[in-house]
């Protein structure tokens, strides 16, 4: 992860913050929780305290396969991505947010689960790795809601899927 780019500068962090105060509940695939749990437990460094707060206090769903309990404080565990996230959608409450690897990301597209994308696009060509979307089966049209650069050299890219 070497290449991601840092430090962020306001203007990116500021987005975050708007993307992410609505949140009420966090979707993450199993691989990626397992990092990202933890990590905010710890309270990485370099992040404001009102950020590590509220990935910390915002109740988490896992989707997995393989576990059948949560071994994270303030996160439940889900088997069924389709059935999970449409329950999550029926509550009452803010936004939720998927922060995926590739293999979740993809899944939420192929199921037709996503309301929005934002994808943030950092200005370094790696040449290797794990594709964004993985194998989706078939095309998945976007419509481009808004592109914004911030002054890191990153740009964010808002999709929301055409439906037929």
């Amino acid at each position: 992860m070497d290449w991601l780019t840092f430090p962020w500068t306001d203007d990116i962090n500021a987005h975050i913050d708007a993307l992410t105060d609505p949140v009420d509940c966090i979707v993450l695939g199993r691989r990626l929780a397992e990092g990202f749990i933890p990590t905010w437990a710890a309270g990485p460094e370099g992040e404001d305290q009102a950020s590590i707060d509220k990935m910390n206090n915002t109740p988490k769903v896992v989707i997995t396969r393989t576990l059948t309990e949560s071994p994270w404080e303030n996160a439940v565990v889900g088997d069924d991505l389709a059935a999970t996230v449409n329950h999550l959608k029926a509550r009452p409450g803010g936004d939720m947010i998927a922060y995926g690897g590739g293999t979740l990301v993809a899944s939420l597209i192929t199921e037709g689960l996503l309301d929005e994308l934002h994808l943030f696009v950092n200005p370094t060509a790696i040449g290797a790795g794990m594709p964004v979307f993985g194998d989706l089966g078939r095309y998945q049209r976007l419509r481009l809601v808004t592109a914004r650069p911030f002054d890191c050299g990153i740009t964010a890219l808002h999709f929301e899927p055409k439906r037929a």
